[in-house]
């Protein structure tokens, strides 16, 4: 288990001060020092600090990562070894650079889910519950229902009552096997608990690589059977369970689980004003998350060490929350767990989610909503944080897009309660146009992250280009509100050290379809009913 340590202060200590206006900074300048001289020195101005963001120091942390995974079952999802290794790595890195770092618990339902194979193969398969499952176990034999294991596994299994028509459903165990296609998860479920099944599987369709592996973090509307259990699989599960003579255990159990949050804080010189910036530590089960997202934990572990031995105007506080690939729990509960008057120090929250993607875009959550109409309400401040990302990206002449800010990464619970919120983000597992090719580069007709959710999420899967850049522009944006964040909440500031200055933001290339016209193509963790 992580270590569990108690708090050294309360939280929410912070500052307030004199302004810096809205063209700041500066470009680093001459010759970069030796790790070395990073190490000791402080650095207090944008040219000190961004010499010393370095992608070396980013990469180590990464491949640190991907280490822990490798020793601990090829992932860090939440609840597992790999996640807890990791708690304990951001730890001691930050202790070791002199912040404070903090391990705090949160509870969220969970369920422990067992689908087993007895005849006529003996086999565990990887299996995950469907939202709205019942609770149960069971012991039976599989039926298939109107499956397609070969040519372009085209199907309609279980999407219509007739389907099951025939099927002796009348025993006292029987575990009814479907395939994904054609209809929602809810229809194939309520349709097979209607027709007598004791337990649902639903396997993978099979019919593109993205539709091989385990289903993971499937959805399905609440169905009126409490007592059956509905899990997925694999298609090469399915294909296994759908033998002659096939019969298996299923198994769903509620629990409470237990997991951490890690909270950094480096103290300002004046109190009540709170820098807030955040990445999800937690993986998928599926593989190492080596972009999604060690690329935004490594980032700030890296931004942490070079800012450690400077003294903010204002507090700044680092997250790394736990459980966000299961619905962005650690954030939500930590948010949850504080008072109103400490919500009320939050001057800001930054959100680092996927910023290395080896076919990127370089895109910055959009609060002005001049691409995409926010289906949340975006508290006021937050336009200049997307300000202050875009005028980053101009100075190092790098062209970027708005993404959306749909609520739908860990600045959600931040934004509920009226906090500014801001971000940056280069892509998951939406298609690259041709167009985004001729900005970015990378490769039209591939996703943004062709590995977001899968195995290879990986050492080397990552644009180094990407994530150097952003690395500094995390560093540029907590070193520009840890100083002041008057245009933000009115709270004033100190100065920073240096006369330099950043042009005004380009303006977006709006590739998404245009002003107003952009599709969600967000970092979506809320995965819907499926066909």
């Amino acid at each position: 288990m992580p270590r569990i340590m108690r708090s050294r202060r309360a939280l929410g200590i912070a500052a307030a001060g004199a302004v810096i206006g809205s063209t700041l900074v500066a470009a680093p300048s001459g010759a970069a020092p030796a790790q070395k001289g990073c190490d000791t020195r402080t650095n207090n101005t944008y040219d000190k600090l961004l010499e010393c963001v370095r992608l070396e120091g980013v990469m180590d942390h990464l491949e640190a990562f991907q280490a822990i995974a490798d020793a601990n079952g090829g992932n860090r999802a939440d609840q597992t070894p790999g996640y807890e290794a990791s708690v304990d790595y951001v730890v001691e890195t930050l202790e070791a650079a002199g912040w404070s770092a903090e391990v705090e618990e949160f509870t969220y339902p969970g369920t422990d889910v067992t689908l087993q194979q007895l005849t006529p193969v003996s086999a565990d398969y990887a299996s995950e519950d469907f939202a709205g499952t019942g609770a149960g176990d069971v012991t039976g034999t599989v039926v298939p229902v109107d499956i397609n294991l070969t040519g372009d596994r085209v199907n309609t299994s279980g999407c219509e009552a007739a389907d099951f028509a025939g099927l002796d459903l009348s025993g006292p165990h029987d575990i009814v096997l479907m395939q994904r296609g054609t209809c929602g998860f809810t229809d194939k479920a309520n349709n097979a608990a209607a027709a007598g099944a004791e337990a649902v599987v639903i396997f993978n369709q099979g019919n593109t690589p993205e539709r091989e592996g385990p289903l993971t973090n499937v959805t399905a509307e609440p169905f009126p059977y409490p007592d059956v259990p509905v899990v997925s699989a694999s298609f090469a599960a399915g294909a296994a369970l759908a033998e002659p003579g096939s019969t298996a255990r299923v198994a769903v159990a509620f629990v409470e689980r237990t997991s951490f949050n890690v909270i950094g804080e480096l103290a300002g010189k004046t109190d009540g004003n709170v820098v807030m910036a955040g990445a999800h530590l937690d993986s998928v089960p599926a593989g190492p998350g080596y972009n999604d997202n060690g690329s935004g934990s490594a980032a700030l572990l890296e931004v942490a060490e070079q800012m450690a031995k400077s003294r903010p105007h204002n507090t700044v506080r680092f997250a790394w929350w736990g459980a966000e690939e299961l619905g962005l729990i650690g954030s939500t509960e930590w948010v949850a767990q504080r008072t109103q008057e400490q919500l009320d120090e939050i001057a800001l929250y930054l959100n680092f989610d996927m910023i290395g993607s080896p076919n990127y875009y370089f895109g910055v959550y959009d609060a002005d909503e001049s691409s995409f109409a926010a289906p949340v309400v975006v508290p006021e401040g937050s336009e200049h944080i997307e300000e202050t990302l875009e005028s980053f990206y101009t100075l190092r002449g790098e062209p970027y897009d708005d993404s959306a800010f749909s609520g739908r990464s860990d600045y959600q619970a931040f934004i509920n309660n009226g906090i500014a919120s801001g971000g940056l983000f280069t892509g998951a597992e939406v298609v690259k146009t041709e167009e985004q090719e001729a900005i970015w580069g990378g490769t039209a007709g591939e996703q943004f992250d062709p590995c977001y959710h899968l195995a290879c999420d990986s050492s080397g899967n990552i644009s180094e280009h990407a994530l150097e850049v952003n690395s500094d522009a995390v560093a540029f944006a907590v070193f520009t509100y840890a100083a002041s964040t008057e245009a933000v909440n009115g709270v004033r500031g100190a100065k920073i050290p240096g006369n330099l200055r950043i042009p005004e933001p380009a303006g977006p290339e709006h590739t998404f379809a245009g002003p107003l016209g952009g599709d969600d193509h967000g970092h979506d963790h809320e995965h819907h009913e499926s066909r």
